[in-house]
């Protein structure tokens, strides 16, 4: 078989996928909610060479059951309570698959018009949704990732503060990036990325009881890195840190950065989209005031599969300035009139995807109700699962569970504390095996907790019900060595 996919042909496979796709939601608790392939069970399935001649669209179907689904690992099982959900939705694969299908590289305005002008609306819109502050409208960009996001904005904070040397000669000087233990590795890679470097990250302390930042610790810091004559870049504050939803607080980081004129990014990868429900609107104190970048990813807890992390910058000069190059391939009269954005220059690569479709589709099927009503869901459960593990006195709870996470422990009786560490990571390992659930850990003050996530959109109350219970059956069984 030979040619292009006639139109005929998409349509009746097409209607293939989209029946598998339906029948794959509807069946997914069937399936382990962990993968369990060996390294190289998926690779030993696959031929070695690519066919000489096309072989057609049957034969990829009956692959992807026969040698792609036993190594999934399914994120939108109602059991998967590993990492903060990576939510997808009908209305959001829809909208990504009209995006597949419209192809359009959304680099320029030029190059696609409507990909920029639905991209700015949307990221808007979700500003409104999560009430944040004015000055972010119209400063919204798409990125792949909250990676991206804080790559982006240490660029934007280094054009800054070097007065725009940095795009010219390079990081010819020592600079220093604030953050704390329980801060994403993604700002330690981004670092490096700019030229700052693992050396020039400075870890403030946090509260050993909230494991919040600790300002008075980031001013200090701030005042010695003066003095030693560095230039201090950025201070990433966290909102629902990955490790245990720790939430910094803001307004008074943003005061020390306030007097020592450093840029402030926001990263609430996770916990920002929760403020879509007003009484969960506390995470934004501190923003309007302070916040020079922010960043939320609705392809983690908002109903929008991945990619889409939106980032806002309440100046993007900064931004355009560290990344804008126009080579005479991208001129173009558009540009030039100054009456359109080219979102090439508010990110890392040049080319772009259409990812507004699906963020518009998701906003439009369920309004702001719809919204609401998933992450109440997702708060609820686990404030429920909260309950049941505080009132069994072989548990302990960390207090903090705002959101849809909670992270607790056996109460190992006869252990010591490294035994009873490897007795909880036992215990997770088993209970992974399962099938039935998928869970991850942390440490908190050297000792490992875990942790349970919740969010996916297909999880309710019985299946945080059956994962508690089925903890609760393997934990009576005690330690297993």
């Amino acid at each position: 078989m030979s040619g292009h996919m006639t139109p005929e042909e998409f349509r009746r496979y097409g209607k293939q996928v989209i029946d598998w796709i339906a029948d794959y939601q509807q069946g997914i608790e069937s399936y382990p909610v962990r993968s369990r392939v060996r390294p190289g069970e998926v690779l030993a399935g696959l031929p070695e060479h690519p066919p000489e001649r096309g072989e057609g669209f049957e034969g990829i179907l009956a692959d992807l059951d026969r040698v792609i689904m036993p190594g999934v690992t399914h994120w939108q099982h109602p059991g998967f309570f590993a990492y903060f959900p990576a939510n997808a939705s009908g209305p959001a694969i829809l909208g990504d698959l009209l995006s597949a299908g419209l192809g359009v590289q959304g680099m320029l305005w030029a190059t696609g018009p409507a990909c920029t002008e639905l991209e700015t609306r949307v990221a808007d819109w979700l500003a409104e949704l999560l009430d944040l502050p004015g000055r972010f409208r119209g400063n919204g960009v798409i990125q792949d990732s909250a990676s991206s996001a804080c790559l982006v904005a240490i660029l934007a904070a280094l054009h800054r503060a070097g007065g725009g040397e940095p795009a010219r000669a390079g990081v010819t000087r020592r600079h220093t990036l604030y953050i704390s233990s329980q801060t994403h590795s993604s700002l330690e890679k981004a670092a490096r990325i700019v030229g700052i470097g693992s050396a020039g990250v400075r870890v403030v302390d946090v509260d050993p009881r909230t494991l919040a930042m600790d300002p008075a610790h980031l001013d200090a810091l701030l005042s010695e890195d003066r003095a030693a004559g560095m230039l201090p870049v950025m201070v990433c504050a966290t909102v629902g840190t990955t490790s245990t939803t720790a939430v910094d607080p803001v307004a008074a980081i943003g005061e020390v950065c306030r007097r020592h004129g450093v840029w402030l990014h926001v990263d609430a990868a996770y916990a920002g989209v929760a403020a879509v429900c007003p009484e969960m609107r506390w995470i934004n104190d501190g923003l309007a005031g302070y916040a020079d970048s922010y960043a939320t990813d609705p392809h983690k807890w908002l109903l929008t599969n991945f990619d889409c992390s939106l980032l806002w910058t309440a100046d993007r000069a900064p931004m355009i300035g560290a990344l804008s190059i126009l080579p005479e391939y991208l001129r173009n009269q558009a540009s030039s009139s100054g009456e359109v954005i080219d979102y090439r220059d508010w990110q890392i690569p040049l080319g772009r995807r259409f990812r507004a479709l699906k963020l518009w589709s998701v906003i439009r099927w369920y309004g702001a109700e719809g919204l609401r009503e998933h992450i109440r869901t997702g708060v609820r459960l686990a404030r429920d699962l909260a309950s049941w593990i505080g009132a069994d006195p072989a548990f302990e709870l960390l207090d903090h569970h705002p959101f849809g996470l909670v992270c607790f422990r056996p109460r190992w009786e006869g252990l010591d504390d490294g035994e009873a560490d490897e007795a909880t990571l036992r215990l997770m390992e088993r209970l992974n095996d399962s099938g039935d659930l998928y869970l991850t850990h942390t440490k908190v003050g050297g000792r490992v907790l875990l942790r349970m996530a919740i969010g996916a959109p297909a999880t309710g109350d019985r299946h945080v019900r059956a994962a508690w219970d089925r903890i609760r059956e393997e934990t009576d069984k005690g330690p297993c060595w």
